[in-house]
């Protein structure tokens, strides 16, 4: 049913009650004695109870209302600083001036906006709540603004311009604000404040200024270091146009440089390295160089108030570091580089690993050196990957004949985290290795042994390459050729047929073993091996006999003994056969058995040839380091680099020897040579070995944020909004914590401030920045009386985001545009059009027609009462004695 063009309303409904008096009039009526025709006293009845109720809707407020499409439009015009100002205001007055032209001045108004709402737009909103509001006052467009004299203010705050707009549109009218800015808001919500205010805004660019301008945009630092830490201070600094300049870097009160830089249009970087044992707040500013070399003018700057800014960095405690190393005297040289450098070590061996997060969180980081995956259980393994990508701590490992691939760690989970592969592209001129497996199907190889059994001799063929050839021997009571000796060309038909061993039978070694001597002596490679694996005792054989006649051939043997076994046995053949002895009771761990046999079989993991390091990527972990003049390295662990892993430091031949990469929240470094005497001997004595491992070691360590907890804080304008996200190492949300702020400002007031619980795990609040300079936050969690967390952050206030260089923000306007049904660069034409189906409400008040109505019968009412209108209305006795 379409809707009327019109209604009908009450304002104040409660009075309709009083119609009830109409029951009296006709009360009265039925019992009244007064001698006048029935008629006339009818009609008088009729006329008294119309009075009433014209009174009663009187009184109920009736109002009529009417539909009309009339436009009202408010012009918001920006007049802060980042506008382009003799440009800027002439546009937007052509475009009011184009827009109102032939308008009544009823039908518009005009406000102008900064930070703070001028005074002109403070007038409207506090005639918009009178009665009578003052049109032609309000209506006329500034003449500062239509002559584009306007002086600019700071700030931009969009969001109070809607909510003085929308108090500035009379309710008989269809509101649109003409938005004229450029977008470039430094304070409030605008897309909230338009989403909330229901009204229709349409928006128009305004030129940002354009004069040369040189701006020091930020000084990037960290917000905490370990002490004595290097660390990066970036300079930015932002210009129009093409300049030389000079930066004067500030620790505290103190010049720590002073440079020279060309900067070109757009944003410019400069790092300057730092390291400091207290906090520090740095600041920056640029100026004119004082001579320039080419006797041109330089330093082309209009706002001189943007050529600071500061930056404020906290200082942590000595990091904590746990070296895990089978033999801790080979690393005694990095364990008095790092104590020298300040760093707290503790050195502990392979099973003094701990195999919990909670443990690790003790350490900044791990460094693991030269430690095979097989003297790791996969619960100590998965904790350091627990402990990298979700607790953030650090994880280093070195290089070794026991390392990265020589120790396994193929396919394990700390592969998973470590920035390498530790497989590798063989090269074509390593040796050729034939290898031999032979492995124990006997009935007590059933279920999981067996399994992985089979995953360890398809990863050792994967590992091979492709000049080596595969042999794969199963036996129980007898030996049974799985697959005979071929090329790992043919690898697909190896692994096929590894898949298809089934266990059963009883177990003897022996004779597995002379087919396995048979095949090698046969073949041509020049590096033969075999691998045995078993979990039981063998029948008796010559196994020292037939050991010694492979090593006679150049052929070497290593063993592998699961669970209850002859390790005597196993030990004596791999002593006789020049190879190694592996035990374990974990099954999980034949596959690192395997993969770190077979690549220290093929000798192809290794290089051990002199090299010198070189410089992939500049870092500041390499800052004051001359690699120039660093000694040679002596060898190092062949391995690839992950996609997306930096490689800084790398070998004359192009193999990573320093990598990392984020892993979680942690960090995750690869050095591929040693710190020992075996590879790095000539490092040892090098003025740089000390403050290289120092660095590399203070880049992995854990971030104080990053225990569990981190804070992030964003700012906007003068607005900061804190947030803390609180977890467990396994991940679980820490609700309930009692979170407070101490606040100190500039002048070193404080306050404290509690930030509540928000949601799972995350405490936020708001603080308002209102003086410039140097904030601290000390930020605290506890439960109960423990202190879980607490950590000091700062935050430096410099001049206003109004004095930053920023092109006209289109996709604010765009979207204020877009979201309310406004017009993105409205014509003028179309400013007061409205769209299809607007239109508002337009009240009519009815009572003064109701109470002229109403006095007029009164009037009537009157001479119904008082004259005689016999002749008028008659009676029944005259008109009979008419008819006679």
């Amino acid at each position: 049913m379409p809707e009327l063009p019109f209604q009908l309303e009450f304002s104040r409904p409660e009075w309709l009650i009083a119609l009830l008096v109409i029951s009296l009039l006709v009360a009265g009526y039925l019992k009244s004695l007064v001698d006048l025709p029935k008629k006339q006293l009818r009609t008088s009845l009729v006329v008294r109870c119309v009075i009433v109720m014209l009174l009663v809707l009187s009184l109920a407020g009736l109002n009529l209302l009417s539909r009309g499409d009339d436009v009202f439009v408010v012009f918001a015009v920006d007049e802060s600083m980042s506008l382009d100002e003799d440009a800027a205001f002439a546009a937007a007055a052509e475009f009011i001036s184009a827009a109102t032209e032939g308008m009544p001045e009823d039908r518009f108004a005009v406000l102008s906006f900064a930070a703070e709402p001028g005074e002109f737009a403070k007038q409207l909103a506090v005639r918009r709540d009178s009665a009578d509001i003052d049109a032609s006052s309000r209506r006329d467009i500034p003449a500062d603004i239509a002559t584009g004299s306007k002086s600019l203010r700071p700030g931009t705050d969009i969001a109070a311009a809607i909510e003085i707009a929308a108090a500035a549109v009379p309710p008989n009218y269809v509101p649109h604000v003409v938005l004229l800015s450029d977008g470039n808001e430094t304070a409030g919500d605008a897309l909230s404040a338009a989403a909330s205010s229901g009204l229709r805004i349409s928006t128009v660019p305004l030129p940002v200024r354009n004069d040369p301008e040189l701006q020091l945009a930020a000084v990037n630092v960290p917000a905490q270091v370990a002490e004595g830490e290097p660390f990066t201070i970036e300079v930015i600094v932002t210009a129009n146009h093409a300049d030389i300049v000079r930066i004067d870097l500030f620790g505290g009160e103190f010049r720590i440089a002073s440079e020279l830089k060309s900067v070109q249009a757009g944003e410019n970087r400069f790092p300057f390295t730092e390291q400091i044992t207290e906090p520090t707040q740095y600041t920056a500013s640029i100026r004119s160089p004082a001579v320039a070399a080419d006797g041109a003018e330089y330093f082309n700057d209009t706002l001189l108030d943007n050529n600071t800014a500061s930056g404020l960095v906290f200082v942590a405690g000595k990091p904590k570091i746990l070296l895990v190393d089978s033999t801790p005297e080979t690393t005694q040289n990095l364990v008095w580089a790092l104590e020298e450098e300040g760093i707290a070590i503790d050195t502990r061996p392979p099973d003094g690993l701990p195999a919990s997060v909670t443990e690790l969180q003790n350490y900044d980081a791990v460094v693991l050196s030269n430690i095979p995956s097989t003297d790791l259980t996969v619960q100590q393994m998965t904790a350091i990957r627990s402990y990298v990508s979700e607790v953030g701590g650090g994880l280093i490992m070195l290089g070794g004949d026991q390392s990265f691939g020589l120790g396994g760690y193929q396919k394990t989970v700390v592969e998973e985290v470590l920035p390498v592969r530790c497989d590798f592209e063989k090269e074509k001129e390593k040796p050729g290795l034939a290898l031999v497996l032979v492995i124990d199907k006997s009935g007590s190889m059933g279920g999981q042994k067996i399994e992985l059994a089979k995953d360890a001799a398809r990863a050792a063929v994967e590992l091979l390459g492709v000049r080596d050839q595969i042999g794969v021997i199963a036996f129980d009571g007898s030996p049974v050729w799985v697959s005979e000796l071929r090329p790992v060309t043919q690898r697909g038909a190896v692994t096929d047929r590894i898949a298809a061993i089934e266990p059963g039978g009883g177990t003897s070694m022996y004779p597995a073993m002379e087919q396995a001597f048979a095949a090698l002596k046969a073949t041509t490679a020049r590096l033969k091996h075999v691998i045995v694996l078993t979990d039981g005792y063998s029948t008796p054989g010559d196994f020292a006999g037939i050991t010694q006649d492979m090593v006679n051939e150049r052929i070497t043997v290593s063993t592998v003994g699961i669970g209850d076994t002859d390790q005597e046995l196993l030990r004596q053949i791999a002593e006789l056969g020049s190879g190694r002895y592996y035990y374990t009771d974990d099954p999980s761990s034949i596959p690192q058995i395997f993969a770190k046999e077979t690549l220290t079989a093929s000798k192809s993991a290794i290089s051990e040839e002199p090299f010198l390091p070189q410089v992939m990527r500049a870092s500041s972990v390499l800052a004051n380091l001359d690699f120039e003049a660093a000694p040679f390295l002596l060898g190092y662990v062949v391995t690839r680099t992950k996609p997306t892993s930096e490689v800084i430091l790398a070998t004359e031949s192009g193999d990573p020897l320093l990598a990392w990469w984020r892993y979680g929240v942690g960090i995750s470094v690869a050095f591929t040579s040693d710190a020992s005497s075996r590879w790095a001997a000539e490092w040892l004595t090098w003025d740089g070995f000390n403050p290289f491992w120092a660095q590399v070691v203070r880049y992995a360590v854990r971030k104080k944020e990053s225990k569990g907890f981190v804070v992030d804080i964003a700012r906007h304008g003068d607005l900061a909004t804190i947030s803390i996200d609180a977890t467990q190492p396994d991940g679980e949300f820490l609700n309930g914590l009692d979170t407070r702020l101490q606040l100190i400002s500039p002048q070193l007031a404080t306050q404290s401030i509690t930030l509540p619980q928000t949601s799972p795990g995350r405490y936020q609040s708001n603080i308002q920045l209102t003086e410039p300079g140097a904030w601290s936050l000390q930020l605290t969690q506890t439960r109960g009386s423990e202190i879980l967390f607490r950590q000091t952050r700062g935050i430096v206030v410099g001049y206003s985001d109004e004095l930053r260089l920023r092109p006209v923000n289109d996709e604010l306007l765009q979207s204020l545009s877009s979201t309310t049904g406004g017009t993105f660069n409205v014509s003028p034409s179309n400013v007061f059009e409205p769209l299809p189906g607007d239109s508002a409400w337009r009240l009519i008040p009815l009572w003064p027609w109701l109470l002229s109505a109403a006095l007029v019968l009164f009037v009537c009412d009157v001479a119904l009462r008082r004259l005689d209108m016999s002749r008028v209305f008659g009676s029944e006795l005259h008109r009979t004695h008419l008819r006679t």
